[in-house]
């Protein structure tokens, strides 16, 4: 049996990374601020937003705009960066595209923003109302290529050299199959590898090594697996049988959504693979930022259109330009596997991968790791709720989601 861990933001998060999307679009004013310093035309722009002076010298209200602003003090908040330029209309005007609009107006109304899912939401309105639409398909894509471009900058700008395995984190990765997560249509198959492992001592040995568990560290020695065998051979309830540090994962692939390496720091056992699902920092080419839904009802629309920059940054499609994708099929196809969910919030941006994990034969379970609040509050019901819209069989989605009852919070570095 073995284990995926679906590794998203929230992981990052939870090493103390500044890695939301508001940080990122906080860093972006940072940098247009900075860019004005020195600027000596009346306009300030990229193709996602042009802030223009209407009145004055140019350069000095530049540079009165820059120093304005506590940037020395406290890095400028895309609020107090619009804020001061709505607030003069007399001496600016500010112009956004709609998709850097719609950012904005989520992290001001909302506190956060899904860049993905706003794209989409845009890409979705030139198919059905395009005579409502005042911008192209070619333009939406060229700015989320930019944004793209931009996040890796950013993220590049984020070190992680300091960041350490968290022990707690590393223990729930690594740690023992337990029989109350799998689904209740699946306790045949964690029976089934109780008896294999159990009942080939080499096989189990093999697999101690390869967690590091060999030589005077080993978990069992051959007495103790002789009594686990006459145990479980003579027991009526399997369940009684004492299994608590017995039955590990034989391959655990940590499938990671992000683009930074703080996964990686959690690879090094011979039973762990990397599988950089959305590409990495490494090789910026190879970042995948987009939409990926086949489920959404209007999916089919977009499979009509002949322009292919319709097409042009859904996930389903980007994924067969490395192997990631393929890996990922052939680690599922292989064995059965349970689920770990460890900062992904499971949105429908990542539906039609999820999607695919989740209904799977071979899947015996699925575990969210929950985000605890300072209030004692959490976000165990968000996980489920957004779990389900991946899942075409209710029926099938009540039995592999692991109860609240047998999940915990994922730990975070101390503050």
């Amino acid at each position: 049996m073995n284990r995926i861990i679906l590794i998203g933001n929230g992981f990052d998060l939870a090493h103390g990374l500044p890695t939301r999307y508001e940080d990122f679009i906080n860093w972006y004013w940072e940098k247009r601020v900075d860019s004005f310093t020195g600027n000596i035309s009346s306009i300030s722009e990229d193709c996602l937003c042009s802030i223009k002076i209407t009145s004055g010298n140019y350069n000095c209200c530049w540079n009165v705009f820059a120093f304005s602003l506590p940037k020395y003090f406290n890095k400028p908040s895309s609020k107090e960066v619009i804020d001061y330029i709505t607030n003069d209309s007399k001496s600016f005007e500010l112009s956004f595209s709609p998709f850097f609009k719609n950012i904005c107006t989520s992290i001001e109304t909302k506190g956060w923003v899904d860049i993905e899912k706003e794209y989409y939401n845009l890409l979705r309105s030139t198919i059905i109302s395009p005579d409502n639409c005042n911008y192209t398909v070619s333009e939406l894509n060229k700015q989320l290529l930019y944004i793209q471009d931009l996040l890796a900058q950013y993220l590049s700008s984020v070190t992680t050299d300091d960041i350490k395995c968290n022990a707690e984190i590393q223990h729930q990765i690594y740690g023992n199959i337990h029989k109350d997560d799998i689904c209740i249509g699946q306790l045949q198959v964690y029976y089934d590898y109780v008896d294999y492992l159990i009942q080939q001592d080499d096989v189990y040995q093999r697999l101690l090594c390869q967690y590091g568990f060999d030589g005077p560290n080993r978990h069992f020695k051959a007495e103790e697996i002789k009594r686990l065998k006459k145990q479980f051979s003579e027991s009526s309830e399997m369940e009684e049988v004492y299994l608590k540090d017995l039955i590990i994962p034989e391959n655990i692939m940590l499938l990671n959504f992000n683009y930074t390496e703080v996964t990686d720091k959690y690879g090094e056992l011979k039973v762990a693979s990397i599988n950089h699902i959305h590409g990495d920092l490494n090789n910026p080419s190879s970042m995948i930022l987009g939409y990926g839904d086949e489920l959404d009802e209007d999916y089919k629309d977009f499979l009509k259109q002949s322009d292919n920059e319709c097409l042009r940054h859904i996930k389903s499609i980007k994924y067969l330009e490395s192997d990631n994708y393929r890996n990922l099929l052939q680690f599922i196809e292989s064995s059965p596997y349970q689920v770990y969910i460890m900062g992904h919030s499971c949105g429908n941006s990542d539906r039609t991968l999820l999607n695919t994990l989740f209904e799977h034969k071979n899947c015996v379970s699925i575990k969210p790791y929950y985000y605890q609040k300072d209030d004692g509050s959490d976000n165990y019901l968000e996980i489920a709720q957004n779990i389900c819209r991946n899942f075409t069989d209710m029926k099938l989605m009540r039995d592999r989601v692991v109860n609240k009852m047998f999940c915990e919070p994922l730990p975070q570095v101390s503050k």
